[in-house]
């Protein structure tokens, strides 16, 4: 298995300045940071009359508060993008069916097993979905495989992510889940005083190394609802004039994580690890594509090093709404039975949506594979 993010590999990164923190509040929505810490344990094991159980019981949640691990450490991060054949002869073999969802962003393909594929077609998949930024693979055996063969899988993509407060199966803190059990009822408390569900976000971008390609796939789904949005972060880039884009160059803001780790506190939920924030450059580099993405984010984004606070909020507050505003750089994904969506988390930011009908289960597991260090290029008009 690839090594975990347990694990101690050192090499020398420069530290980025940092600020004091403006502000402790949470992102511009609450609903991803209060994740369930307690669900009915019979209903999803499908020991109650009349409900049926979760389709995968190894995958229930678990939250375990002796998983304490040490702060993260630098590690080497190899870009496997790099070494792709840009036919794509491995991934896309004869027989396999693609359908864009728009120009920029998201594709849906069939007839591709990503389990089988070799280490050229790892390759591929790297940089198609870097080049393509979210795409749904369909009628996939993933959910089904061993969960240590699905890590061992998706450890060749970078050092494997765990996360400081989510739930996670018995004995994989590797997972992340995302669990809402038969019968929650949450959201009818949330939107008692909100209006929208939207929190978009790149997962986890205040760690050092923030994750490169991602993993999600369904385990259980709704009736209908609970699609995925995603936003195309290179594109948004792209649409700024030359002027506002030289201006963003050279620019850092702070990712703070101890917000999330206030609200699990807050629930009684686990700590695995201190929370940390670490600065970013606003304009990130893709190292296989060499693509430009703006890389801030309502959820984990605090403020601009170097700006006054009234200026930090201002040009903070423009990015967001340009990205989350900008439904012609956009995809939405929809779930079936079997799909594994892949997206690249240093050139996309995501949303789940809240709008399907209460008590219905959803469930999903999350390989969050590492990357390098944001860094920017020079600027080029």
């Amino acid at each position: 298995m690839a090594p975990s993010a347990t694990e101690t590999v050192t090499t020398t990164q420069p530290e980025a300045p940092l600020l004091t923190l403006h502000s402790t509040k949470s992102g511009s929505a609450d609903y991803k940071q209060i994740q369930s810490v307690a669900f009915d344990k019979d209903a999803e094991e499908g020991r109650k009359e009349g409900i049926e159980g979760a389709k995968y019981t190894n995958y229930l949640p678990t939250w375990n508060p002796e998983q304490r691990y040490p702060p993260l450490t630098p590690f080497e991060h190899y870009e496997h993008g790099k070494d792709a054949d840009l036919s794509f002869r491995e991934l896309l073999a004869s027989g396999s069916e693609v359908v864009d969802l728009t120009p920029t962003i998201g594709s849906e393909v069939r007839g591709v097993q990503l389990s089988q594929l070799s280490n050229a077609g790892k390759d591929q998949l790297a940089r198609y979905v870097a080049e393509r930024k979210v795409v749904a693979f369909r009628d996939q055996d993933f959910a089904n495989l061993p969960i240590k063969d699905a890590l061992e899988w998706g450890g060749y993509f970078g050092r494997h992510h765990i996360h400081p407060t989510s739930g996670s199966p018995a004995g994989y803190p590797e997972i992340h889940l995302v669990h809402r059990s038969v019968g929650d009822t949450f959201a009818q408390s949330f939107f008692q005083t909100r209006t929208s569900s939207v929190a978009w976000h790149s997962d986890v971008s205040y760690e050092a190394q923030p994750p490169g390609t991602t993993f999600l796939y369904i385990l259980d789904k709704p009736e209908t609802g609970g699609d995925t949005l995603f936003v195309d972060a290179v594109e948004a880039y792209n649409r700024l004039s030359p002027l506002f884009q030289e201006r963003l160059h050279g620019l850092q803001a702070v990712h703070s994580g101890i917000e999330q780790v206030n609200a699990a506190k807050g629930r009684g939920g686990i700590v695995r690890r201190e929370p940390v924030y670490h600065a970013h450059p606003i304009v990130r580099t893709h190292p296989a594509t060499g693509e430009k993405a703006i890389y801030v984010n309502p959820q984990f984004t605090r403020e601009i090093v170097g700006l006054k606070k009234e200026e930090s909020d201002a040009l903070l507050k423009f990015l967001y709404d340009h990205l989350a505003y900008g439904a012609d750089f956009q995809a939405r994904v929809k779930w079936e039975q079997g799909t594994v969506v892949v997206w690249d988390n240093r050139v996309t930011q995501h949303s789940a949506l809240v709008d399907w009908k209460d008590g219905q289960r959803r469930h999903l597991a999350r390989i969050t594979p590492q990357a390098e260090r944001p860094y920017e290029t020079p600027f080029k008009a």
